[in-house]
């Protein structure tokens, strides 16, 4: 059986990154549109939205990758690979601004910085022979960690958690139980894994606490990320992270209803009939989440079981949406540009958030104030796309919408060339 693609999750996948890219990359973070910056803690806004739907839609993916459910060592050493090149990758983003070359500053370093991107973007999405790939893979993970925990001042607080390394470890564990187990077994693992996860919160306080809580630092996904991951944490708090060691647990029931959806879809049922069962689900799932919300809240950053099923609901709705009008209605205009983005998403992933922070690195004369040094991308911003607007929120968008743009042109050229970057 060969491998299908299925063009409404390719367009699900698209919208989610260009989503991601132009929430990640505003002209300025203090302006910007409520709908585009995440929940302050409990909630859920649409940006909030977009981190879920990818670990869906990667669930989702699998059962199209792997149609004929192999396991053997071949197939166990590529879900191996894979899931940790994109480890790797996320990582990458963390060390990117601190790697030290030979005493080299300013230009000559970000240089050096973007030479080492490309070497290791080559070896972690380059098209080599199985056994190369786990190779430079395996490498690549153990310089990372002899580099973290070497005592080197440069990279003794180099975050290690992140999205891409989350994605790595869903995708893992969903590809194994969609080998190995059925349906059903899948099914009871996601419900074991929410309700388990709701009672570890909820029941069990973080040691010097007498009673749980669910705040920023107090809780026992933050005592365990402060234990696990000390000095290698989000920057903006370090006593946790949003994409830390207890909250990836409840992420893996996400990659799994994913993984549920995308068995539907490659089922034999009639195109209709799956279309109703996925609405069906999703509005289950959404309405599970808002009663569930009540007693544990919605939160991203401790991926709450309530935020699993909501998101995961709304990720089957938009999904049976897409594939009603695509794959059912063969409504295809004005779906290009978002298939585009959704079969190249690594390269987006990769450089999308390296770019921002090498034009950071590059700075330049600030023209209200001579004396004074401003960076690449502020300059760009504050000079050449603020002043055409009165709202900073709306020039932050725009900005934002630019680079997107920028990117789009480069995928749309990458498409007619048929080059598909892949982990």
């Amino acid at each position: 059986m060969t491998k299908d693609r299925l063009i409404s999750l390719d367009v699900f996948r698209g919208l989610t990154i260009l989503l991601m890219t132009i929430v990640n990359n505003p002209g300025s973070w203090a302006t910007i549109y409520p709908p585009l910056q995440h929940a302050e803690w409990h909630g859920c806004t649409p940006t909030d939205l977009v981190f879920p739907f990818f670990v869906f839609i990667m669930g989702a993916a699998i059962s199209f990758a792997m149609p004929t459910k192999t396991y053997d060592s071949t197939t166990l050493n590529k879900i191996f690979t894979r899931s940790l090149r994109m480890i790797c990758l996320g990582i990458f983003f963390n060390f990117f601004s601190s790697i030290q070359l030979f005493g080299l500053e300013g230009i000559p370093l970000i240089i050096g910085r973007l030479l080492i991107t490309a070497l290791v973007g080559y070896a972690l999405m380059g098209n080599f022979d199985a056994k190369l790939k786990t190779y430079l893979a395996v490498s690549i993970f153990i310089i990372y960690m002899v580099l973290a925990y070497s005592g080197i001042e440069a990279y003794q607080s180099v975050r290690l958690p992140g999205v891409l390394q989350r994605i790595g470890i869903v995708y893992f564990i969903a590809s194994l139980l969609y080998l190995k187990t059925t349906q059903r077994t899948q099914l009871l693992t996601a419900i074991g894994i929410l309700l388990g996860y709701w009672a570890i919160m909820t029941l069990i306080p973080a040691p010097g606490f007498e009673i749980t809580n669910l705040e920023r630092g107090t809780n026992l996904a933050a005592w365990t990320d402060n234990t696990l991951l000390k000095g290698h944490m989000w920057e903006s708090s370090k006593t946790w992270d949003p994409e830390g060691v207890l909250s990836t647990i409840p992420a893996i029931a996400t990659g799994i209803i994913g993984l549920l959806i995308g068995q539907l879809l490659t089922s034999t049922l009639l195109k209709t009939e799956k279309a109703k069962k996925m609405f069906i689900i999703g509005v289950i799932l959404i309405v599970l989440g808002q009663i569930w919300n009540i007693v544990f809240p919605i939160n991203k950053a401790l991926w709450t079981s309530s935020y699993v099923l909501y998101t995961a609901g709304l990720a089957t709705v938009t999904l049976t949406v897409l594939y009603s009008l695509i794959d059912i209605a063969d409504y295809k205009k004005g779906i290009k540009l978002f298939q585009i983005w959704g079969v190249n998403p690594m390269i987006v992933f990769f450089l999308s958030q390296i770019v921002p922070q090498a034009m950071a690195m590059v700075s330049l004369p600030n023209p209200k104030f001579p004396a004074e040094q401003i960076n690449l991308w502020d300059y760009l911003y504050t000079f050449k796309v603020l002043p055409f607007f009165s709202n900073p929120m709306t020039a932050s968008l725009t900005f934002a919408l630019l680079y997107a743009g920028i990117w789009s042109l480069l995928l749309t050229y990458f498409y007619k060339k048929k080059m598909y970057f892949k982990v």
